[in-house]
């Protein structure tokens, strides 16, 4: 192999593990039922911060809506959902 094929190859296994590392991570945006008071995104942010998998968690009173950003290798918007579900706060994808 010449030096110049085995710097390509040298390379490619740089950058491979980076690039499937980006590839499992999902945003989904959540309607969230029963928020009627401002510690309600407290809770509902928590709630969802525990699922492992969990990158971020931006819930709006105001929208009534959770973005979150997660490892889809570790966590489901049905594992996010029944966060949700579970503490009071019924949510389901935003169509």
């Amino acid at each position: 192999m010449s030096k110049l094929a085995a710097s390509a190859f040298g390379l490619v296994l740089l950058i491979l593990p980076a690039a499937t590392a980006q590839a499992g991570e999902r945003t989904v945006t959540l309607a969230v039922q029963n928020m009627y008071c401002e510690a309600c995104p407290f809770i509902v942010r928590r709630s969802l911060e525990a699922v492992p998998g969990v990158a971020k968690a931006i819930v709006s009173f105001k929208d009534k809506t959770a973005v979150v950003t997660y490892d889809d290798a570790k966590a489901s918007v049905k594992a996010l959902t029944s966060a949700t579900t579970d503490m009071g706060y019924p949510s389901a994808p935003r169509s």
